[in-house]
């Protein structure tokens, strides 16, 4: 593929795409600056990694590994300066912690998350967007399984976090 053609087609994924990249930024940078930077280190990765995107892959599957190893990696060497912030879907979750979530609870919720270790936030945060259980596992590059088993876990920690504060 010419080179023109190449970039047309990346610009093209990355407009379809964009959604994806500014919600991992958002959910791993608090302050604008931070979000916008790692937006960019996002899409220069990207870039690098598009001449060996496999096209028997998911595109949305293959951006998601890329932009999560881009937002890990930053994460962790930034680890003591920012907390990481999980954006909200409406729907929320599909356990139930006992009532409805209102304000605290979804604070709480939040905050209980932030304390995860990486991989595990980026499970959540692919489990709050209700991404498959296979899609999961491919971004994440793990099994089925044990992305069932690693979802049920962090379900089940938040349970008993949710259940100590109620009590």
């Amino acid at each position: 593929m010419h080179r023109d053609q190449q970039e047309t087609l990346f610009l093209a994924v990355i407009e379809q795409h964009k959604g994806i990249i500014y919600k991992i930024a958002k959910s791993f940078k608090k302050a604008e600056e931070d979000k916008n930077d790692l937006v960019q280190e996002i899409i220069f990765q990207l870039w690098r990694a598009f001449p060996s995107f496999d096209e028997r892959c998911k595109l949305s599957t293959w951006l998601y590994r890329v932009a999560l190893n881009v937002a890990i990696s930053s994460y962790r060497k930034e680890k003591n300066k920012n907390q990481l912030i999980i954006p909200w879907p409406e729907n929320l979750m599909d356990f139930s912690i006992g009532e409805e979530p209102d304000g605290d609870n979804l604070n709480l919720l939040q905050q209980f998350i932030n304390e995860l270790k990486e991989l595990d936030r980026a499970l959540m945060l692919l489990y709050l967007e209700e991404k498959s259980g296979k899609e999961m596992a491919e971004i994440l590059g793990l099994s089925e399984a044990n992305i069932r088993t690693k979802t049920s876990r962090i379900k089940e920690q938040l349970k008993q976090r949710f259940s100590t504060i109620k009590h």
